[in-house]
């Protein structure tokens, strides 16, 4: 008989497969995942039940935990049903904001309006898979500021501040100091960087025209609702 007959291959036997997913893991590893995977579960369910609560029918549970379930809700979650109602929406609203901005040179200077909804716009326009931020985030945060603020610009309720908040934040986030300064005297401007101190944002609502078969008359000048100067 051969002496190798019954000895493993050079190098050892092969180690064992190892289990697919988190059994593969080790101890540690395993507890952390399945920790990691409860608190998201946790969440979702929390979520998903909060958001419930929103859109069904006023109820004990719901009237009883009403702050809780819109302090979590709006403004980023909030049910929007317009797309099954009997009017839809006939304006193109688009929501423009512009910056003043102090320089290093201390300078004073006020910028072009931008028109950000023009900007989102372009940003998903024949994409394949279009950003739901660039879609929803600015005409939403509006569609709230409007919601909650009357025909002069006053909060008509505990939300208002909320919105104008939010609304702000979105605008600031879009600002840069050196393209409104830059906006204020035309493109290369020789100003320098500064910072943002105020901005302005307005909307620009023109109605859809009717259709060529249509004896429907429509105006469609633009209108424009102006909010006042905010101090960053």
């Amino acid at each position: 008989m051969d002496s190798n007959e019954h000895q493993p291959p050079e190098g050892g036997a092969p180690p064992p497969p190892r289990a697919p997913g988190i059994a593969g893991l080790s101890t540690p590893y395993r507890v952390v995942a399945a920790l990691a995977l409860g608190g998201v579960a946790v969440a979702a369910c929390g979520h998903l039940a909060l958001v419930f609560l929103h859109v069904a029918p006023s109820n004990t549970v719901s009237k009883q935990n009403a702050e809780m379930v819109d302090g979590w809700v709006y403004p980023e979650f909030e049910q929007n049903w317009k797309l099954f109602a009997p009017n839809p929406l006939q304006q193109n609203i688009s929501v423009e904001v512009r910056a003043e901005v102090r320089t290093d040179d201390g300078l004073l200077v006020t910028g072009n309006w931008r028109g950000l909804s023009a900007e989102d716009g372009l940003a998903i326009r024949h994409s394949l898979l279009p950003s739901h931020t660039e879609q929803n985030e600015l005409r939403r945060a509006w569609d709230f500021f409007t919601s909650s603020h009357d025909e002069d610009n006053k909060a008509n309720g505990e939300r208002g501040e909320l919105a104008e908040q939010y609304l702000r934040r979105i605008a600031l986030d879009r600002l840069d100091p050196r393209t409104e300064a830059d906006m204020a005297v035309g493109k290369g401007g020789r100003l320098a960087v500064g910072r943002i101190v105020r901005i302005q944002l307005r909307a620009a609502t023109t109605a859809v025209p009717a259709p060529e078969w249509s004896d429907e008359e429509t105006d469609t000048q633009t209108y424009y609702r102006e909010l006042a100067w905010w101090t960053v």
